[in-house]
């Protein structure tokens, strides 16, 4: 099915090879993702990037922010398109008006500075972006991690907030230049297996080892003309769940469908790999061989055949109910119990967002559930259309109403079912959904109240069939009906009734509307020469979700409010942290002030003249992770830790770029550890590092720390700190991007 080859290769004559009569390093330039970056590169250093993008986009947990960093850095208009989406517009009845404040402060700014506004429930965020904004050759940055169009011929990169700021500010994302992986693709699927069994099958092949890490993913081969556009855009958008920087496709006839469709025909241009085009390493897929796939929790790529999993059911059931009690000790954890007459039973399906509502999907589930039912028993179906243009052309096809008579719900389009803001299940309730990510307490269950639920992935022709069978896990393959193709046509008219298009119209006269949870970001400090953090939190699970140091859901609706937002951080995988760090900020605001509590100098006095490092060493806290930063793109998971204090994270290695740029970004310095290093401390001991400052402005990446333990021994301990930028490390001297710019203007 997934074949990995972790050498170079070639590609002659559309097919991998592995010597060409041309050198790698030749190679390497004849690839789709070498020419795109090219392109964009502003830095005149091939290998040292300086991209500035064609295009920004951002929902509703994200753009406040984005916009108050830059206006207070000194924009006066969006340089570039920008497209603000509400489709994160969640559980409004938390906080009162804050949600629809945050609407409001949204066109506002699109009036002000020249963006595109997207009101609720028009559309999630990548759906409108390949709708309107993708283009063959062109680049997109968006504050989501899901930002993948690279089968319309977009590179996109999904980055944390502080990178689309510097954008707003004609700054630029700086990356050394990536490894390129070829993903050659055959075959053409089954009836009845859809993009998100291949997706996942990639996922399962490839996270664990990250073998795609920050690379960028090309795709190719004969296999791409068996998929409609759907189907692309359906594994595209889960390449993130890989780990890899960004994607782009081969683009064909298919392709140039989809832009005449949305009547952007002059968007389509042919994009292939040059003759002799050299990868890093490439992947291959035999689409005819992928079958029905489901994801358990608490990854995409915990995953098996559907097969396999009935076959083995109640060993892997077994398994997740014991990771699950082990990680939330407070909820009584019963899966098994799915186990009965004959075969595992769900309690809901979920087709919605990026992934799941496109149109293909929505429109072959109505196909398996024509004529049929979802039962009257706890089994619930709920579908939301990607866009009120997929909603409106289901509707005039007959899909819609298919699915209504089987019991389905429709909803609008929204992606809080991806992230826990819709559809919460029961307490250990079993949901089926054709969404993102199924990462711990993403779906919404509060499991330090004593509640827990499982999310598995799974494609929605096999979502549908399951809801067929009355909640009745089943793949799509095993059932027997039709699917009926329907060409797609795309109404742009319903957007431009209700959507401001405001890019290249800014109207400095218009007043932003903050509403009273909108609120500036507390002062933030300089890197002092010296450092002194105390651990907050030692996190010792193979990889840290970014949805775990800051979780979605309804902590979201404080997401304009960063004191307030802080508070949930790491609320639901280290309770405690926010007292300490809270404590550890006191402390340090006494030493600002000239008043350090004695304790503070009698640590500084085991490590040199404590009355001397007083005045010239930061105190905060910090946390430990092995691998922590996996998931969204959501600055919150690095600047509520920074709100609260935070100067550190310690780590073997960052899970994603874009979490350690937020880190950066926001002041955080980046610590990591040899692999092999043993970090045998616990919250409370600190870690001191002299000369941080220095270290970090004159570029030197190993830097001799000392762990001063509770018990009062001090140990050695080296840190690293490496590949950093001239700006990055600018960045962290000011202690955030926003001090940064700010020393630029008045400088």
């Amino acid at each position: 099915m997934i074949m990995l080859h972790n050498s170079g290769i070639f590609l002659v004559d559309g097919v991998p090879q592995e010597s060409a009569p041309l050198s790698p390093a030749e190679g390497r330039k004849r690839t789709m993702a070498w020419n795109i970056l090219q392109a964009h590169n502003c830095s005149g250093d091939p290998e040292a990037l300086s991209i500035r993008f064609d295009a920004m986009v951002s929902h509703d947990i994200t753009y406040v922010g984005i916009i108050q960093q830059a206006r207070a850095s000194g924009m006066k208009e969006f340089p570039i398109p920008y497209a603000l989406t509400n489709c994160h517009n969640s559980l409004c009845a938390v906080g009162g008006t804050i949600n629809e404040d945050d609407h409001v402060f949204g066109l506002s700014a699109a009036k002000k500075y020249g963006g595109i506004y997207v009101p609720a429930n028009q559309s999630v965020i990548h759906s409108y972006a390949r709708e309107q904004m993708a283009r063959c050759g062109a680049m997109i940055l968006g504050s989501d991690s899901h930002t993948r169009y690279g089968a319309l011929g977009t590179m996109a990169v999904g980055e944390g907030g502080p990178e689309l700021a510097k954008q707003l500010l004609k700054d630029t994302w700086d990356i050394r230049y990536p490894k390129v992986v070829l993903v050659y693709l055959t075959g053409a699927p089954r009836r009845g297996v859809g993009p998100h069994d291949v997706a996942i099958a990639l996922v399962k092949a490839t996270f664990a080892s990250g073998f795609v890490n920050n690379c960028v993913l090309e795709f190719a081969g004969p296999g791409i003309a068996s998929l409609p556009i759907d189907f692309r855009n359906g594994i595209d958008v889960m390449t993130t769940e890989t780990t890899c920087l960004s994607s782009i496709w081969e683009t064909d006839a298919v392709t140039q469908g989809f832009y005449e469709a949305h009547q952007r025909p002059q968007d389509y241009r042919p994009l292939h790999p040059d003759e002799f085009a050299w990868y890093d390493k490439y992947i291959e897929v035999d689409l005819s061989k992928v079958e029905p796939m489901i994801a358990l929790p608490f990854h995409p790529s915990n995953a098996y055949t559907i097969h396999e999993f009935q076959a083995h059911a109640a060993d892997i059931l077994a398994a997740v109910e014991a990771d699950a009690q082990a990680r939330y000790p407070k909820a009584r954890v019963k899966l098994t119990d799915k186990l009965h007459d004959g075969g595992v039973w769900a309690d809901q399906g979920v087709i919605a967002g990026c992934a799941g509502g496109l149109f293909d999907n929505i429109d072959e589930a109505a196909a398996i559930l024509k004529g049929g039912s979802c039962g009257n028993g706890y089994f619930s179906l709920d579908v939301y259309p990607t866009s009120v243009p997929v909603s409106l052309e289901l509707t005039r096809i007959g899909a819609t109403s298919a699915l209504l008579e089987s019991g389905a719900v429709i909803k609008p389009s929204f992606c809080g079912p991806c992230f826990g803001a819709g559809d919460v299940p029961a307490n250990n309730g079993l949901s089926l959904r054709h969404t993102t990510r199924n990462f711990p307490n993403r779906e919404g269950s509060k499991p330090a109240e004593g509640q827990f639920a499982g999310v598995c992935l799974m494609d929605a022709r096999s979502i549908a069939a399951t809801a067929l069978n009355g909640g009745k896990i089943t793949a799509a393959t095993d059932i027997d009906y039709t699917p009926v193709h329907h060409d797609y046509h795309f109404d742009k008219g319903v957007y431009d009734r209700r959507l401001y298009y405001g890019f290249g119209k800014a109207d400095p006269s218009v007043e932003l509307r903050l509403g009273p949870n909108i609120t500036d970001w507390p002062k933030m400090q300089p890197l002092a020469e010296n450092l002194l953090v105390e651990l907050a939190a030692v996190l010792r699970d193979d990889v840290t979700t970014t949805d775990e140091l800051i979780p979605s859901g309804e902590t979201s609706s404080y997401r304009s409010n960063p004191l307030r937002l802080a508070e949930a951080t790491l609320s639901r995988r280290e309770p405690a942290y926010v007292g300490r760090a809270k404590a550890v900020a006191a402390i340090e605001a006494q030493r600002l002030a000239g008043k350090a509590p004695e304790a503070l100098k009698a640590m500084l006095d085991r490590v040199g003249d404590g009355n001397a490092l007083m005045g010239n060493t930061q105190f905060g806290s910090c946390v430990f992770a092995n691998k922590p930063g996996d998931g969204s793109a959501r600055e919150q998971a690095a600047s509520c830790q920074k709100v609260l204090g935070g100067f550190a994270n310690i780590c073997y290695s960052f899970a994603t770029k874009r979490y350690r740029s937020n880190c950066i970004n926001w002041g955080i310095l980046p610590f990591t550890l040899d692999e092999g290093t043993p970090f045998p401390y616990e919250p409370g001991d600190c870690v001191f590092v002299p000369g941080i400052r220095s270290a970090i402005a004159s570029g030197l990446e190993d830097i001799p720390a000392k762990v001063i333990r509770r018990d009062g021994g001090v140990e050695d301990l080296l840190l690293h700190v490496c590949g950093l930028t001239e700006e990055e490390r600018s960045i962290i001297l000011d202690g955030c991007l926003m001090n940064h710019y700010a020393r630029r203007v008045d400088g």
